[in-house]
């Protein structure tokens, strides 16, 4: 029978590059900044590393379609690499396959390292969705993530009966702190604190979301190097951080085929947190989760996913975020390094960025930005859009002997 993944893996280092418009730097420098930082943290050679895992979501742009760049960077010792794609799920995917490597028993290190390169080849973020989530090529031709994200705040108000102006307030609230915390990381890409005022006055790119309502394209790359707890300890490692679960949730047709769903939430996010919880043995999340680092292509989709999460009740998460629930002295911190909005979103590699500030946290290493006394770390990336997409929900702590 299936016993999940819990403290059957512990993180023995994580390593993250400065985020952000890195015109000198190619996706192999960026691979390297945050191997050193990773190999340094875990405290082993490279040549323990016994397999490994490449993310990277828009090869075509960065470093090829295959494994190579990886073990050819890094100078890996002739093992196993393999390159995994899932959209914005992709840096999640590549740590869940050395995760669950390591779990099987088939090895006791492993690599997983996401990264990608945006910004040097024309990438933006407004046009049409393409093959990836279109359902065919004439279906919804003049689709944009904007204009797609900013239906979902259009459902998420009639369902609930919330006004624009009060969801225009809770999702520049939302943004608001995520410019806050990313000016305290040294390696975020946006490390400017702006203004309620400025950001509720910006230029609306889709009604209700303006311009800081939306994250922007970056360059950057994160890594993680795992094991076992049982390993971890016999290296020495005082403060082992183990995964608590791993859970993925991928679209069946069902948001976009049946009129029961009402697009105002995700129903991935949903199933993937129920998961996750249930593997994690955590039974109240909004008391149990500490922190989190959650996906905000948009800030509406923030707020969504923190009812999806079970830690708002469903139509309570706009109270909760103008309560300051998620800032950093809140409840629940969210987006502690400044999330997508702020960190940067290079696709491949986001999902290990969220790992790695948990990862800090929970060694007690985050500097200013430092929570008191975190006990769980949930990440969660949705990737495509609100009718069709990838969930990922991964939570990590300290390891329960």
């Amino acid at each position: 029978m299936a016993t999940g993944i819990r403290d059957k893996v512990a993180i023995l280092g994580m390593g993250c590059s400065k985020f952000g418009e890195r015109w000198e730097s190619n996706g192999e420098d960026l691979m390297v900044e945050a191997f050193v930082e990773c190999l340094a943290d875990a405290g082993i050679e490279k040549n323990e590393i016994q397999a490994a895992w490449l993310g990277t979501n828009s090869p075509e742009f960065g470093v090829g379609t295959s494994a190579l760049p990886l073990p050819t960077t890094l100078r890996l010792p002739n093992i196993p690499v393999s390159r995994n794609e899932n959209m914005c799920a992709t840096g999640t995917e590549a740590f869940r396959a050395a995760s669950y490597a390591v779990a099987s028993g088939a090895y006791d290190i492993c690599l997983a390292l996401g990264v990608e390169k945006l910004k040097d080849v024309g990438y933006g973020g407004l046009p049409g969705g393409g093959g990836k989530i279109t359902l065919g090529s004439l279906t919804s031709p003049n689709m944009t993530a904007p204009g797609m994200f900013a239906q979902l705040a259009s459902a998420y108000r009639a369902k609930y009966g919330i006004s624009r102006d009060l969801l225009k307030e809770a999702i520049a609230h939302v943004s608001w702190k995520s410019h806050q915390n990313g000016a305290k990381h040294p390696k975020a890409h946006l490390r400017n604190p702006v203004s309620m005022e400025t950001i509720m006055n910006a230029p609306i790119i889709s009604d209700p979301l303006g311009l800081f309502d939306c994250c922007g394209v970056s360059d950057g790359s994160a890594c993680a190097i795992v094991t076992t707890p049982e390993i971890a300890a016999k290296m020495g490692k005082k403060n082992i951080i183990s995964v608590k679960a791993l859970q993925l949730a991928v679209s069946n047709g069902y948001e976009s085929e049946y009129d029961e769903w009402e697009g105002e939430h995700f129903v991935t996010t949903d199933k993937a947190a129920d998961k996750a919880y249930a593997e994690a043995g955590i039974t109240n999340p909004r008391k149990e989760i500490s922190m989190m680092e959650v996906h905000d292509c948009f800030s509406i989709t923030e707020l969504v996913t923190m009812e999806d999460l079970k830690i708002s009740a469903r139509g309570q998460a706009v109270k909760d975020v103008l309560d300051g629930f998620y800032d950093m002295d809140g409840g629940v911190p969210c987006q502690v390094d400044g999330g997508l909005k702020c960190f940067g979103h290079p696709i491949g590699a986001s999902g290990l960025r969220m790992l790695y500030e948990m990862y800090l946290q929970l060694n007690g290493r985050a500097g200013e930005r430092q929570l008191k006394n975190p006990r769980f770390g949930l990440t969660h990336n949705l990737g495509g859009a609100p009718f069709r997409n990838v969930a990922a929900v991964a939570i990590i702590g300290k390891y329960d002997a």
